[in-house]
């Protein structure tokens, strides 16, 4: 599949059948919404310009997988303004959706409690496209955003993670790796970044979302070689771990892989059922507070 007009290409209308049973509650913890964009226009200065990818899309394609709780997330084409993903959270309700905002270091207590109502329950950091928050910013953010116990989401590639570790470390937030710390996979477990990764979520630093494989691996349409990244860090700590579709898989060109796929790769990822409820369930319910009122604060560690 090749895109000729220059967008990023769509997702597939088709999605695989889950191979599994999909447990009540299960939650997808990486999704972005665009659109419409005459009400929320991109801004000039970015890495890529998808095609309009509607919230009614994102829910039929839950729909079939069985999905019923979402994660949304602030993509780099908005910069700071979060409007559309606010917007978003609230047309999929309020009890089953929450989001991770982008926000500046001028961003006044008043906006953060104005996010934390609606749904938001983290900071994103971008450092792979335009648009995002630079890391000069990581620590006075970090603090502003501790009394809501926000976390920090962390979009980079985890082969330059040692460099960074021990400012994570003093955080007063939780941690949170997009797409299994989006290393390409030729790099191998034992790549010195991935190892810090590993040991921040083991020390309890940390969490990954067990996502993007096909971002790290060009092993279509399996992507098998993410495989051994994915028990690496359920290893490190299972109560951890989260999974995400990254639908609509903004930035892709050639190849689009199938939401269905990518669920079932859990199955190999961890075949036990108890294993599969706490990545789909559980451990989102806890990072996203998922059975907490959306209103008022919820002071930090």
């Amino acid at each position: 599949m090749t895109n000729e007009t220059g967008l990023c290409l769509p997702p597939l209308d088709q999605v695989d059948t889950p191979i599994f049973k999909v447990p009540s509650e299960a939650c997808d913890c990486h999704a972005h919404v665009f659109g419409p964009r005459k009400k929320f226009p991109f801004i000039l200065d970015r890495s890529y310009t998808p095609p309009e990818a509607s919230l009614n899309a994102y829910q039929n394609m839950h729909r079939k997988l069985g999905i019923t709780r979402a994660v949304i997330v602030q993509p780099s084409i908005y910069g700071n303004d979060n409007k559309a993903t606010l917007d978003a959270i609230k047309q999929y309700g309020d009890e089953n959706a929450r989001g991770v905002a982008v926000v500046t270091n001028n961003v006044s207590e008043a906006e953060l409690e104005m996010l934390h109502t609606g749904g938001i329950r983290g900071v994103r950091f971008n450092l792979l496209f335009k648009g995002g928050v630079q890391l000069k910013d990581l620590e006075y953010i970090a603090s502003k955003i501790a009394i809501f116990n926000w976390h920090i989401q962390l979009l980079i590639d985890v082969s330059e993670l040692q460099s960074i570790a021990d400012r994570l470390r003093r955080l007063p937030n939780e941690i949170v790796f997009d797409h299994m710390g989006h290393m390409p996979t030729n790099r191998g477990v034992n790549d010195v970044g991935f190892q810090t990764l590993i040991n921040l979520i083991e020390e309890g630093h940390a969490w990954a979302k067990l996502s993007g494989s096909y971002r790290t691996s060009t092993a279509s349409p399996s992507y098998k070689e993410a495989e051994v990244f994915a028990h690496a860090l359920i290893s490190a700590s299972n109560k951890r771990m989260v999974w995400g579709s990254d639908w609509p898989h903004p930035g892709l060109y050639d190849n689009m892989p199938n939401d269905g796929a990518l669920l079932n790769a859990l199955n190999d990822y961890c075949p036990s059922d108890t294993l599969k409820k706490a990545i789909l369930v559980d451990n989102p319910a806890q990072l996203y507070g998922f059975n907490a009122p959306l209103e008022g604060r919820e002071h930090g560690k």
